[in-house]
Parts: C-alpha cells; structure tokens; sequence
C-alpha cells in the first residue's frame, strides 16, 4: 500500500490534501502546514526497495537528501521557492517548500508558443537573478527546464525544486554517480549528458541558453525527440540561428544565446549575474504610471515595469 495519500500527515504538521503532480524525484503535493495554517508545497520521494538493495547505496541517498535539503533551506531569494522543512520518515523522505501560485514556464509556452523580447528577457532575467544568489551559496541547479519555473500572478518568477542540487564546492564524498542522466535532455548542458564529475555553475548557464532560446524561437534549441539525435546536437551540433527560424531577434541577443550554447563551458559567460547584465537593454523600462489593469495574468514584465507594484487580486 502507498504510504502516501490525501490526508497523510508528514512530522505531525503537513497535512496532504491533493496532489499537483510527478516531477523528476516524486511527487508534489498540495498541503497544508497544521500548525500555521498555510497551504504549502510537499516533495514526497520513496526509496524502492527493488531498485536500492544495496545498504550503503541507500544510505548514500539518505544522506545527499538532507544534505541537498539543507542547501536549499539556506537560499533566501524573491526569484527561488522558498523551502521550510524536509525530514526523513523510514524511506519516505519529503520536503516542505512556498507553494507559488501561478504557472509553470512550460504551460505559460504551451498556451503563447513563444514570448515576445521583452517578456523572455524579463523572464530570464529573473531566473539569473535566483541563480546568481544560489551559485553564491554554493549550489548548482542541474534540473533547469520550463516545468521547474514558476511565473507567479504578479509576474515574479520564482526556480523551483532544489531537490537536485550540487553543492559546487563540496569536498565531502561524491553523492552523485558520474554518468548519471539528471536533468530534461532538452536543456542539459554538454558536461551533464557526458558525466563530467565536476559540472559548475556554467552548466546552468548553458540550461538558461536552452530556456532563452525556446522562449524566443518558440522550441528548444535541439527539439528532436530521438535520444541519440538530441544528445549528439548538444555535444556537437550548432544550434540554429533565430533567423534560420524565421524569428526576429536583435543581433545582440542572438549573440547573448550563441554564447551561453557554447559546447566548452570556458566560453560561457562566467557568471549568471554577467547573463543579466548582458539582457539589460531589452528588459521592459519601468513606468509609475503603469495601469495595473493592463497586465495579463503571470506576465514577467510586470515587476520591471511596476517595481513593488501591489499583488494583483
């Protein structure tokens, strides 16, 4: 029987009351923290006990969730879900974060295709801003795909699940195996996919490319769905230009994209605060006289435009 259900209570605390769906290391719940009477989003992940027989491998995952959990906990950043508790309960380890609400990145895609430059800027924008503030602390994404961002209804965009983490500068015993798949092919970096035991923070730079480059042309930089293909387009093949797409994008921008697809990390930019200071001239102008009515829902060019503007009701 499923140890977790609507109405399982996590720590005598979180309250499950329906779930929001499966990510990449469990489920995600929609909860309810007991004690403050806020709704609150829970990772639920169960070590199965066919696939990890080996003790020390299974402790080896105990150890990298509280280590990861702890990680995350220490990020204190209006563009990164923030996380309250994690714990460890038999083989159920699960993670209490803000539930935000709003749309993921990918059903924002889904119902626009593709964003106009200033909404991907401003987008993008604020995803450098949550990792420039991780890669600070330490921390390395690796999972940076559409489903993993969050557009808020006031248009802040907030990272989401740190379950996957690396602390960049740990001396600490290696928790990953090298060669392991982590991450949505579409958007891992060249280092990821060959197994480098030592990706950094250019990796999720070059995840920002991918994101930036499926916002603009509307499709990922290397769309195919054959493995083999995709995985050969990261290592070796050139991207396509936004023009060859039929897309119009100022030559500073294609230049801005080119260099975060760079298959040699050494010729990314090195920082992803560099990454936003690179999208400053198309980022929306700010306006006090802005209407707040004329904003769509989970539009990111709101908080530039209307800097601590009022949350939309």
């Amino acid at each position: 029987m499923d140890p977790v259900h609507e109405g399982t209570v996590l720590g005598e605390r979180y309250r499950l009351e329906h779930p929001l769906g499966r990510g990449s290391m469990g489920r995600v719940w929609h909860g309810r923290d007991l004690h403050l009477g806020r709704p609150v989003a829970v990772k639920t992940v169960i070590t199965d006990a066919a696939v990890v027989t080996d003790p020390r491998e299974h402790d080896r995952l105990q150890q990298r969730f509280a280590r990861e959990a702890r990680a995350a906990a220490t990020l204190d950043c209006s563009n990164v879900a923030t996380v309250y508790d994690a714990d460890i309960t038999g083989d159920l380890r699960w993670l209490v974060m803000q539930l935000v609400e709003g749309e993921t990145l990918g059903t924002v895609l889904g119902e626009r295709e593709r964003l106009d430059v200033a909404s991907a800027s401003a987008v993008v924008a604020q995803i450098c801003s949550g990792l420039a503030a991780a890669h600070a602390a330490g921390l390395i994404h690796r999972d940076l795909k559409p489903e993993n961002v969050m557009i808020r209804r006031d248009g802040v965009v907030k990272i989401l699940d740190f379950g996957l983490v690396k602390l960049a500068a740990d001396d600490g015993p290696a928790l990953t195996t090298t060669g392991q798949r982590l991450g949505n092919l579409l958007y891992a970096s060249p280092e990821l996919l060959c197994g480098s035991p030592a990706p950094d923070t250019r990796s999720d730079l070059y995840s920002v490319g991918c994101l930036l480059h499926h916002l603009l042309a509307g499709t990922p930089p290397f769309p195919s769905e054959n493995p083999m293909a995709l995985l050969n387009g990261h290592l070796r093949g050139r991207p396509p230009t936004f023009a060859e797409q039929g897309v119009e994008v100022p030559e500073g921008l294609q230049a801005l994209v080119s260099s975060l697809l760079a298959k040699d990390r050494e010729d990314r930019p090195a920082r992803a605060a560099d990454v936003y200071s690179a999208l400053g001239p198309w980022l929306p102008a700010p306006s006090a006289a802005a209407d707040l009515r004329r904003f769509a829902p989970e539009d990111p060019r709101r908080p530039f435009i209307l800097p601590q503007g009022p949350y939309p009701v």
